[in-house]
């Protein structure tokens, strides 16, 4: 479904949807090693899809809604051991936000949502720094549903929770929903668990993926995932998408 992307719009397109009050969605992910079975799209993957997912459902509740283009490089130090992983310095990662959050306030859109896939602390720190800045430059709040916040982790897998998350069976699932043609199945199937908590990792002073634990980048366990999974999960976090965004503007009049 492209009809609700921001960049498949016209420019006169685009300021009928400033007048109409739109929300936009801000996919945020990276470009990152995640096992040797899934891409390393992966957090950007999901990011697309939880949007699209949370667009269709503010639509049917009345709203307008658009999906900006995808941010998919980040802060991801934690997978430097890795070819392919591509990170910026947590100050260009905030800076590229707060360019583009000034850019649409600036167009006249006030309702803007971000959801954002990638966990490494300091990405989640660019991202709650980049909201501060727009909030003390305009008054204007940035909703940020953060997964890595117990309200929001509570909803999702035992996996999610436990820390052992990355390209395990709680992002193998979303992708083979996703982006099924993208994930390695035969190398799936034959991953052996590595329930290594990252969580636990990262409150220990460990800053890599390698010295956690996982010589594959990969933590949790791949081989349990399944798409009806990944569905189930897709519409737990449109759900969060939209609660939020409920809450961060009970001034939106639905059309």
């Amino acid at each position: 479904m492209t009809e609700h992307n921001f960049q498949n719009k016209t420019w006169t397109e685009i300021a009928e949807y400033i007048k109409q009050g739109t929300i936009l969605l801000l996919p945020v992910g990276s470009t990152e090693a995640h096992g040797p079975h899934l891409p390393l799209a992966t957090d950007s993957i999901i990011s697309q899809e939880m949007s699209r997912r949370a667009a269709s459902k503010l639509i049917s509740l009345g709203y307008k809604a658009l999906i900006l283009p995808t941010i998919s490089y980040s802060v991801t130090d934690f997978s430097i051991d890795f070819p392919g992983s591509i990170s910026l310095s947590k100050e260009t990662a905030t800076g590229v936000m707060v360019d583009i959050f000034r850019s649409v306030i600036k167009q006249g859109f006030r309702y803007i949502c971000v959801a954002n896939s990638h966990l490494e602390p300091e990405h989640i720190g660019s991202i709650v720094k980049a909201c501060q800045i727009i909030q003390e430059e305009t008054s204007i709040k940035i909703s940020f549903p953060d997964k890595c916040r117990r309200r929001w982790a509570s909803r999702l897998t035992e996996e999610f929770r436990s820390g052992a998350c990355h390209a395990g069976s709680y992002e193998s699932s979303l992708v083979m929903v996703a982006s099924p043609s993208l994930v390695k199945e035969e190398i799936r199937q034959n991953l052996p668990a590595n329930n290594i908590s990252l969580s636990d990792a990262i409150g220990a002073g460990i800053n890599t993926f390698k010295a956690a634990g996982g010589d594959q980048a990969y933590f949790g366990m791949p081989s349990q995932a399944s798409a009806i999974e990944g569905e189930h999960t897709y519409n737990l976090l449109a759900d969060m998408l939209v609660e939020a965004i409920e809450e961060t503007f009970p001034e939106l009049k639905k059309n």
